[in-house]
């Protein structure tokens, strides 16, 4: 009984290595309509780049990385007050690194099964000519 006991912890402690949740690439068209089907948008920037350039309207705003680069310690909670890990959910910030970070993170770790990153972030969307709100 305890080997089958510690057999089971340690195949429950491997779960979250093995899984193979991934999440999806879109551009700021695929963005567009996601949030067009009313899918939450994540701007995981800092509060100095949203002053510079704006966020796309209706982004809810949570730094996820610090000025340094560290992670931001209530991140996770405050996401969790915005999209369940069953819901939908979009992440852009600056060129999409970041927000692949993050994406990947959500999904392998934290139960997230429908994430989208936004590839290029607010670089593509500004130059596409997107509104923004500031």
């Amino acid at each position: 009984m305890r080997t089958a006991m510690l057999l089971f912890g340690l195949l429950l402690g491997a779960a979250p290595a093995l899984a193979q949740a991934t999440y999806s690439n879109v551009d700021s068209a695929a963005l567009q309509a996601l949030m067009d089907r009313g899918v939450a948008v994540i701007d995981i920037r800092t509060p100095g780049e949203w002053k510079e350039t704006g966020t796309v309207k209706g982004a809810h705003r949570i730094t996820a990385f610090d000025d340094s680069g560290r992670p931001v310690p209530d991140f996770t909670a405050r996401l969790a007050a915005v999209a369940k890990p069953g819901d939908e959910v979009a992440l852009i910030c600056r060129s999409g690194n970041r927000t692949k970070v993050t994406a990947d993170a959500l999904t392998r770790q934290l139960g997230y099964a429908r994430v989208y990153n936004v590839e290029r972030g607010m670089r593509s969307w500004l130059a596409e000519n997107r509104p923004v709100e500031r």
